[in-house]
């Protein structure tokens, strides 16, 4: 059904339907996108406490049942002892007496405690084997399962301390046990302590071979070496060839100032051999040359005489002659000694630079060996420090065996018992720690109980519950009325005798809430009341510019509270100043006439049925001035086609015409097309949900029928919740209530008993 199809008053308010609560959605428009999927704490929390007998029965069950077979069973007897226990084994610590090693860095900061390893060893069938060897003898029908599920090892936290412990019904029983235990944990500590020994020697007598070899070979290493390069430490014979280097450096130094001073020597005896004799004797080599010299002298003494002579007699005399010859044969002998003075000096000069040769290629192989001495030496360090470390390997193995073969010696138990064992005591918790399971198991057992029902009963329990289901806002929660069910219908003659009274009126106000004693009480019901009044105000503001005229009520299934909504809400749109028609279509079980008091002689059914007016019908409500009432009058064979007949669509026409607004009361909609084609006439239909009543299935069902017709939904009305009214009531009475409050409140308007329709508003209203 689009929406042109719709009444002028819904045409345009599908999108603006209770805007103001939160994740409220029109028909049609999916699921709101805030809602996510998990468990809802809030439901589960509501089921807890509907199902609240159900989890206490379960629980009380299963804690006296727990209690009786503790009581009733026999009693149980426990003892036990505690044994310190030493951790690391002496294989461990000789591996990790090798420094540097791993196990030796673990070592530094030890862990206290038994690994799991050794607690199921100290109940494997190697150590209780024999025990229950020994207590068949005694007792035979001892097993061991018995003995492995009764013996309880626990280690003590941050300690190397065992807590060993064994029940039984039988007292004496327990003793014996735990003393093959305690004597059996102690040899197998002594047993264990052996072996680790005897595998510690083993380890190190296979280890010493090797050691042993190893150092051999780095010794052979350093003795070739040594031979190798001649030398026996590399610190003295690099000593040595520093010493070497600084001698033969001062030696080349001073050779190479005595070769400069030669040859400067011989640059000035070739300078001066190029002058005379007399002036060539000032040179240092000549002046220091004691035959140059004499030769010198004895020319210089010839020439002398020949001056000498010369002044006496001619240069032709003979005396000066000789003297001539003398001084010639001089001076060959001065020039042959000038050059040989000379020739000494160059071979000097020759000496020096081949001893200079000589030294250099001596530094120069010094450097190299020093050089050499530099590799070698690292080599010579690393084969040392290899030959070290080999050798305390080895002695740390020699000391180590000396150590464990006198720890092989010895026949003390590592274990030692801290607390020996004491005299069984039955055990007194055996009731309470039963009573606490029991409870425990019982709320488990309950609460799983609880929840498996209520999924299985599929029933709405909460306004929250049908927003999920339906994805329908929610336009009202009604309150749980528990005097609704007191208020028992007139029967026919009843109304006959009391409708001429005055009192009926009275009474029938009473009945269904809307009269009480004192202003406390009048509230006190208004809780009841005021919701109604809020469900109408909430319809009433679907759509502030065209108000609805006209909706139908309705449930998924019988039994909902439709007929108790569609009357309250009625008489709530009356009391606020409205023209109200009630029509009761519900043609094959209709309730409103029994719940207002009135008679249903004449009703729809004969409307259509005949030619009357509906003026001549209807009824106005004896509670409320502004109410008309329609009942459905005789019940027909066929009210489906009765519903669906021109006729009633004709009279559904002028109810919108002449009344401020007209509420249907249909029958459920499960089965039913009632409902479905009077909504299609109308503005739209209000579905009433009875909580703790109708299933989320048969919910589910009935909306799909309303989609598949294309009819307009309003929202849903949650019926009955308690919750709802105990909240609201608290708010009411500590609002309204003071202790002067206690007049009671008379009536507000007088009842006109007649039964005439005046007050309708006209066809052109």
């Amino acid at each position: 059904m689009d929406s042109s199809q719709l009444p002028p008053s819904l045409s345009n308010t599908d999108n603006r339907r209770f805007l103001w609560f939160p994740g409220a959605a029109p028909m049609g428009m999916g699921m709101n996108q805030d809602d996510e999927g998990g468990i809802n704490l809030g439901q589960v929390v509501g089921t807890l406490r509907r199902r609240l007998p159900v989890i206490v029965g379960v629980t009380t069950v299963v804690t006296s049942a727990a209690l009786l077979k503790a009581l009733t069973s026999t009693p149980t007897y426990q003892s036990g002892f505690e044994i310190l226990t030493k951790p690391v084994t002496v294989e461990n610590q000789v591996i990790s007496s090798v420094p540097q090693t791993l196990s030796n860095k673990e070592q530094e900061t030890p862990e206290k405690g038994l690994d799991q390893t050794k607690l199921k060893l100290l109940k494997s069938p190697k150590l209780l084997a024999p025990i229950l060897k020994e207590l068949k003898t005694t007792y035979p029908d001892m097993t061991y399962d018995t003995l492995f599920s009764s013996l309880i090892v626990t280690p003590i936290p941050n300690s190397e301390i065992l807590a060993v412990s064994f029940q039984d019904t039988n007292p004496e029983k327990v003793k014996k046990v735990l003393e093959l235990v305690e004597k059996a944990y102690l040899k197998y500590s002594l047993e264990e302590r052996l072996a680790d020994v005897y595998q510690g020697i083993e380890f190190v007598e296979a280890q010493l071979p090797q050691l042993q070899k190893r150092v051999e070979v780095v010794q052979d290493r350093l003795q070739t070496f040594r031979q190798q390069y001649n030398l026996i430490d590399p610190e003295s014979t690099s000593k040595q060839l520093a010493d070497q280097t600084s001698t033969i450096g001062q030696q080349r130094l001073e050779a190479q100032v005595k070769l400069n001073e030669a040859r400067a020597l011989y640059s000035d005896l070739s300078s001066q051999r190029a002058q005379t004799d007399e002036e060539s004797a000032a040179s240092s080599a000549l002046r220091n040359n004691s035959r140059y010299q004499s030769l010198l002298n004895q020319i210089l003494e010839v020439e002398s005489q020949v001056a000498k002579e010369s002044s006496l007699f001619y240069p032709s005399s003979p005396n000066v002659q000789v003297l001539k010859d003398q001084e010639g044969n001089l001076l060959p002998l001065l020039r042959r000694e000038g050059q040989r003075v000379q020739a000494e000096v160059a071979s000097q000069i020759r000496e020096l630079e081949a001893r200079n040769q000589i030294l250099a290629q001596a530094e120069a192989v010094l450097n190299q060996r020093i050089k050499q001495l530099s590799v070698i030496s690292r080599q010579y360090t690393d084969i040392q420090q290899e030959l070290k470390i080999a050798t305390d390997n080895l002695n740390q193995f020699l000391t180590k065996r000396e150590a464990l073969r006198i720890d092989a010696g010895q026949r003390k138990t590592p274990w030692q018992i801290l607390t020996p064992v004491g005299d069984p005591i039955p055990s007194s918790a055996n009731v309470k720690r039963s009573g606490l399971l029991g409870v425990i198991l019982g709320l488990l057992l309950g609460v799983g109980v609880a929840l498996l029902l209520d999924k299985l009963s599929n029933v709405l329990h909460t306004p929250e519950e049908i927003k999920d289901a339906s994805k329908l806002p929610i336009l009202g929660v009604i309150p749980f009325n528990p005097e609704l069910p007191a208020q028992e219908e007139l029967n026919s003659v009843e109304k006959l005798t009391l409708f001429a009274q005055e009192t009926f009126v009275q009474q029938l106000r009473q009945k269904l809430g809307f009269e009480t004693g004192s202003k406390s009480e009048l509230y006190g019901a208004s809780v009841f009341l005021e919701a109604f009044r809020s469900l109408y105000t909430n319809i009433l503001l679907l759509n502030p510019d065209t108000p609805l005229g006209s909706f139908v009520i309705s449930s998924a299934s019988p039994g909902e509270g439709k007929s108790t909504v569609a009357i309250y809400l009625a008489h709530a749109a009356a009391a606020l100043g409205k023209t109200v028609l009630l029509v009761d279509t519900d043609l094959r079980r209709p309730q409103v006439h029994d719940r207002l008091g009135v008679m249903n002689t004449y009703g729809l059914s004969n409307l259509i049925s005949s030619e009357l007016d509906f003026e001549q019908v209807i009824q106005r409500s004896p509670l409320e001035s502004n109410l008309l009432v329609l009942t459905a009058g005789q019940i027909p064979p066929d009210a489906t086609r009765m519903i669906s007949s021109n006729k009633m669509q004709s009279l559904m026409e002028q109810f919108h015409s002449h009344f401020d607004l007209v509420i249907y009361d249909t029958p459920p909609l499960l089965g039913l097309a009632d409902a479905k084609l009077l909504a299609a006439k109308t503005d739209g239909l209000a579905l009433v949900v009875g909580l703790d009543k109708t299933k989320s299935s048969a919910l589910t069902q009935a909306l799909e029928g309303l989609k598949l017709s294309s009819v307009p939904v309003l929202g849903a009305i949650a019926n009955g919740s308690k919750e709802y009214t105990s909240n609201l009531h608290d708010s009411y009475h500590r609002y309204y209530i003071t202790p002067a409050d206690s007049q009671p409140v008379p009536d507000s308007q007088p009842m006109d008993e007649t039964v005439t329709v005046s007050g309708l508003r006209s066809p052109e209203k």
